[in-house]
């Protein structure tokens, strides 16, 4: 894994990638460097069958404050701001990209919020897998704060799905924020954990995970992006069905069965 400037990348166990922004100074805000080495990070992790989990954090205080709001504002009557079609290319579809790649790559990616998880970097943590938070944790859907729609970055695809919609709906139109122990108790995140035992905790969640087959784990996550809008109970078995039959022919199948039969004996 390459070095890069907004984000630390560790691998404390094989498998496992740890990636950290690392912009404290602007509650690791993403700008258009950040963006880039987004862009390069899941581009590397698409074919990458040795790592299995991500897990991400944010170095300082905070998880991450979502776009730059300072850099946006620089660009103000640039090319980026010249005219609606080309601020959907240029800006929106590339802040867009990061929630659809979290959930592009077949890894299993573990959000562990440390702070202040606003915007952008709200939706990162819905769209992933899973997600622990420590107590000083605040979660806000803040672009209806600023003048925009708070349909933004999957918003209004993930947070329904979560902790369904009638919670959403107040959330999102109000822009308030919600405390690490309310999302703990509503079902955003999955647990609190103290901030300074945090990223062990995600290194902790992640171990069974590392112990099961890449394909496994590639076909899961397959199954649960596609099965959680299935039109019907068929459809959803008919993939699952597919995905079994390619498992068993993969070459580990009877070699995990066996060992799971002298394990329980």
């Amino acid at each position: 894994m390459k070095n890069y400037t907004t984000m630390l990348t560790d691998r404390p166990e094989d498998g496992l990638l740890l990636v950290t922004f690392n912009k404290p100074d602007s509650l690791n805000a993403i700008g258009p460097e950040m963006l880039d080495e987004l862009d390069d990070l899941f581009g590397s992790l698409m074919n990458d069958e040795e790592t299995k989990v991500v897990i991400f954090t944010g170095a300082g205080r905070g998880f991450c404050a979502g776009a730059d709001l300072g850099a946006a504002a620089a660009h103000e009557g640039s090319e980026h701001f010249s005219d609606p079609e080309r601020f959907l290319k240029l800006v929106q579809e590339r802040y867009g990209s990061i929630i659809l790649n979290i959930r592009r790559i077949p890894q299993v990616v573990i959000s562990a919020v440390n702070g202040p998880c606003a915007g952008g970097g709200f939706c990162m943590a819905l769209a992933s897998d899973v997600r622990i938070a420590a107590p000083e944790a605040v979660f806000v859907a803040s672009f209806i704060n600023i003048g925009l729609s708070a349909g933004e970055l999957g918003t209004t695809y993930l947070l329904p799905r979560l902790i369904g919609l009638s919670r959403a709906s107040e959330i999102l139109y109000s822009g308030r924020k919600v405390t690490g122990e309310e999302a703990e108790k509503i079902g955003l995140v999955n647990k609190l954990v103290p901030k300074d035992a945090l990223v062990k905790e995600a290194i902790d969640l992640a171990g069974p995970i590392l112990q099961k087959s890449f394909p496994a784990l590639k076909f899961t996550k397959m199954a649960l992006n596609q099965n959680v809008d299935a039109p019907t109970l068929e459809s959803a078995i008919n993939l699952e069905n597919r995905n079994q039959a390619l498992m068993v022919f993969s070459g580990t199948f009877f070699e995990m069965v066996k060992h799971f039969i002298a394990q329980s004996k």
